[in-house]
């Protein structure tokens, strides 16, 4: 009789290599491994030959670089969306569409389970579950780290573990940063930044990006063009999505923009720092705002910036394929859809500074700007507006005149 069969969530790191063996040993399952190419680059080297060595009967690498952009990271960046006002939510929106994957795959293979490595104190154990339970309520996920049956405490263990199993890999235990990288950015946690009063040692955690220190002396230009609120060229040269990514974070982590440095709040309780290097992600947020800022009205704006907290919270705390998330989104793809024009940006030495900005939408109309009297504006007319606009505040500072009158007497 055939095993019924369970995908993992297969980085190739020693957790999800030594989940393998382990998942075979107290589930009895036949796995198979599923590792979601969302920008990870080089990791993704020698995957197949580890995997199916260390015991699973198949790998899939799926590239999915392409939706993550379109699909995931810029329905965010439309939204403004940064958690806690300072983390573009790099880890967070990938999730859900590895798990969309892992079902997809859990499908094909008419496997019963899911599996991930995914700590029992972090956030993405929320990502992945709360995203399969809404694709797929069925199925069965197993989640390593708050599973019984696993007592391996340390990356010691892990290596014995697998040693005992006769697999060799090439990991030793020593101990470094852990970090989560896409096309869009790199994540870093662990060794001293655990310690909130100690600095981030740049020299040894740095992947993308130099310090502003060691940036170039020269400034260097860059035009961005969008339509619809989405990226379409960068200076001049028409490129898809994950494209003009891949040329923002090449341009940014040169002169050291998006380096940021976070004690955020988990979604668990708990607070954790970590330092997130998102080079081209914040060069595309910042031209997105700005093209905003000449093509929405007050109002619109004003709202947005209620829209942009919850879809970032949401966002955290894996809650993409949710009704409100879709209905948030909705709505800044209606407001996007006059957000067309060029933005131009100098960058230097971590800074992003303004260069101008174009649209044929823009809201912005220099004569009334101006400091001249204009057929539309009469500058004697803000005095019956001041007169309505403060008439509560008037009406309130003379009762209470009144009031203090009486109480002296």
């Amino acid at each position: 009789m055939a095993k019924e069969k369970v995908v993992l969530a297969y980085s190739g790191g020693l957790d999800t290599t030594t989940i393998i063996p382990w998942l075979k040993d107290f589930y009895d399952y036949e796995v198979i491994c599923a590792c979601i190419d969302v920008g990870q680059e080089s990791e993704l080297d020698g995957l197949d030959k580890r995997a199916k060595e260390s015991g699973a009967s198949k790998l899939y690498i799926c590239d999915v670089v392409d939706e993550l952009c379109d699909n995931y990271i810029m329905p965010t960046v439309k939204a403004d969306a940064v958690y806690e006002n300072k983390y573009l939510l790099g880890t967070s929106f990938a999730r859900p569409l590895i798990a969309k994957e892992l079902v997809r795959i859990a499908r094909e293979e008419g496997a019963v389970a899911i599996c991930h490595g995914a700590t029992g104190k972090g956030n993405d154990q929320l990502r992945f579950e709360l995203s399969i339970k809404a694709l797929a309520p069925d199925i069965k996920v197993i989640a390593v780290w708050r599973d019984p049956k696993w007592t391996l405490q340390s990356r010691d263990d892990e290596i014995a573990f697998c040693k005992a199993h006769g697999i060799d890999l090439p990991f030793d235990a020593s101990h470094s940063y852990s970090r989560d990288r896409n096309i869009w950015h790199i994540s870093h946690e662990g060794l001293e930044l655990e310690n909130p009063a100690c600095a981030p040692n740049y020299d040894d955690l740095l992947v993308l990006s130099v310090t502003p220190q060691n940036a170039p002396d020269e400034a260097e230009d860059v035009e961005l063009e969008f339509e619809a609120g989405m990226p379409v060229a960068i200076n001049g040269k028409k490129m898809k999505t994950s494209d003009i990514i891949r040329e923002l974070n090449a341009l940014g982590g040169k002169h050291g923009i998006g380096i940021i440095d976070i004690v955020e709040n988990r979604v668990v309780g708990m607070k954790s720092r970590g330092v997130y290097e998102t080079p081209g992600g914040t060069i595309l947020m910042e031209a997105h705002k700005q093209l905003e800022e000449i093509c929405l009205d007050r109002e619109t704006l004003a709202f947005k910036k209620i829209v942009s907290t919850r879809f970032a919270d949401l966002v955290y705390e894996g809650k993409w394929f949710t009704p409100l998330r879709e209905s948030l989104s909705a709505f800044v793809d209606e407001t996007d859809k006059t957000v067309t024009g060029t933005v131009k940006m100098k960058l230097y030495k971590g800074n992003i500074i303004k260069q101008g900005t174009t649209s044929p939408y823009s809201l912005y109309s220099e004569s009334l700007a101006s400091f001249t009297t204009g057929d539309l504006y009469d500058h004697k007319d803000a005095s019956g507006f001041i007169n309505l606009f403060g008439l509560s505040m008037k009406v309130r500072a003379m009762l209470k005149a009144e009031r203090e009158k009486k109480e002296e007497k």
